[in-house]
């Protein structure tokens, strides 16, 4: 049986996933009203260099592609439903410079102990060379290092740190897009300074992190009240926006649910990733539980780890029990769901219960990772390497989901690189303009060097109680199929991926 027969692409469509018309977010939010937008004029938009040629041949086939400069495309009558989207991934929020210092132990537990330690670091700015781009910054240019069209979108000061981030931006050809309409807003006010992020590492190895969003029950850009005109036109013609929990650090969550809304008016995929604030976020306020319920119901990719499964089903079903009215959380018993622990069982959970669910993935770290959609299960082993630091690893993941995601790969080739450019960045210290480079993702790709567990995938799949086919990634050299088990070869699967990306790099390497 063909490969392709095996494991059937899904592609992007520009589509919503839901008739017009009967749209339940709009229902439960007020209508989102704007006049038509105007194009991106004033945007602080850097240009780019060296990456644009390696991307604009990987994207062959995608359209045009800007290197990291020029306007998101026009804007005008088309700046709704129907505009050419010229962009492939725009990032929501979550901007920040990492300050990564080595500390003989991590800063103490205690909030105001830690917040004491926090601010003896900054009374005296640390050397340039401990700077590093930071959050959605990662997700961003590992993307635009696998070719795709990247936007970030959200706010940063006008001092030496903000300086630094938008450098790194335009050096890595992606495009900035900042979150304020307000010019005369005064700089000197700390809640309008880039935020900062102290990523502390003592003798072990062991991460601490430090950040003024630590401290503060606020979001920090809590005077942003509503989308800049130039972020909603830039959503409107962004083929994929990504959210993390993070953002609520950050933004108020009726943005973030207006953001949510004008991807969905727009037509354009909405990626989001709770990561470890999905648990806090469930017993935050009102406004923060409604709108992480709509991004849970409301995104076409949900990306989460294992670890975090029990905590978003148990919300997921509270949500859906109460519709918003919820008083006291505890007073749910959820045993039965939060019990499931099977990434594959879990992840159809979720996929059921999402309006517009069309893939959730399962980070597994280490041991692979998992796609679902309603109607298929993929999986695959991660690659074996030798580990130097994490950080910016799930960055770098979604940054190919997001790749497979718009060239209609199949599942398992998506995940398959999707774990290669997350053991690259593993490989290096540090993220920012230290996640995966494209050459080393090609290596890990040829080498096929695979961390199979075969009892752990046939307890995962065979505990799944589901009927469907299961696709593996497997270093068999051909196709075999057993029971619902479907092995896909890893040679079949890299020699689609390499010729992708091959000739665009190595035409790189001539570019001055």
């Amino acid at each position: 049986m063909a490969l392709r027969t095996l494991n059937p692409p899904i592609s992007w469509s520009p589509h919503p996933s839901f008739v017009p018309g009967d749209r339940s977010l709009l229902r439960i939010l007020h209508p989102w009203h704007d006049p038509w937008l105007p194009p991106l004029a004033g945007a602080r938009i850097r240009r780019g260099a060296r990456a644009a040629a390696v991307a604009a041949a990987a994207v062959a086939g995608n359209g045009r592609f800007h290197g990291g400069g020029g306007e998101v495309g026009g804007g005008g009558e088309g700046a709704r439903r129907g505009v050419k989207k010229d962009v492939d991934l725009a990032t929501l929020g979550n901007l920040c410079v990492d300050i990564v210092l080595s500390v003989p132990s991590l800063p103490p537990a205690r909030p105001e102990e830690r917040r004491a330690y926090m601010e003896r670091l900054a009374a005296s700015p640390p050397d340039k060379t401990s700077w590093e781009a930071g959050g959605n910054c990662n997700l961003a240019i590992a993307a635009a290092r696998l070719g795709l069209h990247c936007v970030t979108l959200g706010h940063v000061g006008e001092e030496i740190y903000g300086n630094f981030l938008l450098d790194v931006l335009r050096d890595e050809s992606v495009q900035f897009v900042g979150m304020n309409d307000d010019a005369e807003a005064t700089s000197s006010s700390s809640s309008y300074e880039t935020l900062l992020c102290w990523v502390l590492v003592d003798p072990f190895q062991r991460h601490g992190f430090c950040s003024v969003t630590d401290f503060s029950e606020e979001p920090a850009f809590n005077w942003l009240s509503k989308l800049s005109s130039q972020v909603k036109v830039a959503i409107q013609q962004s083929k994929i926006i990504f959210c993390n929990g993070y953002a609520f650090d950050e933004l108020c969550p009726d943005v973030l649910v207006s953001a949510l809304e004008c991807a969905i008016d727009s037509g354009t995929t909405v990626f989001f990733d709770p990561g470890p604030r999905g648990k806090t976020l469930l017993h935050g306020t009102s406004g923060e539980q409604r709108a992480l319920d709509l991004f849970l119901r409301f995104s076409d990719v949900l990306l989460l780890t294992a670890e975090e499964l029990p905590v978003l089903i148990e919300l997921s079903f509270l949500f859906s029990t109460l519709s918003f009215h919820i008083s006291n959380p505890k007073m749910f018993q959820a045993e039965s769901l939060t019990g499931i622990t099977n990434p594959i069982r879990a992840g159809q959970e979720l996929a059921r219960k999402g309006a517009r669910s069309q893939w959730v993935i399962i980070k597994m770290g280490s041991k692979g990772s998992v796609l679902i959609t309603k109607s298929s299960i993929s999986c695959a082993p991660a690659f074996k390497v030798n580990i130097v630091d994490t950080v910016g690893c799930g960055d770098s993941f979604t940054a190919a989901i997001a790749f497979g995601f718009l060239k209609g790969m199949p599942a398992v080739n998506t995940l398959a690189l999707a774990n290669a450019v997350g053991a690259a960045t593993a490989m290096g210290c540090g993220a920012g303009r230290n996640v995966a480079h494209l050459d080393k993702v090609l290596e890990l790709l040829r080498q096929s060097n695979l961390n199979e567990d075969d009892e752990l995938w046939s307890e995962i799949i065979n505990n799944s109680s589901s009927e469907s086919r299961v696709n593996l990634l497997s270093k068999s050299p051909i196709n075999g199929c057993s029971d619902r088990l479907v092995r896909v070869p890893t040679r079949s699967v890299v020699s689609e991926l390499l010729p992708m990306f091959e000739a665009a790099y190595e035409r790189s390497l001539t570019q001055p």
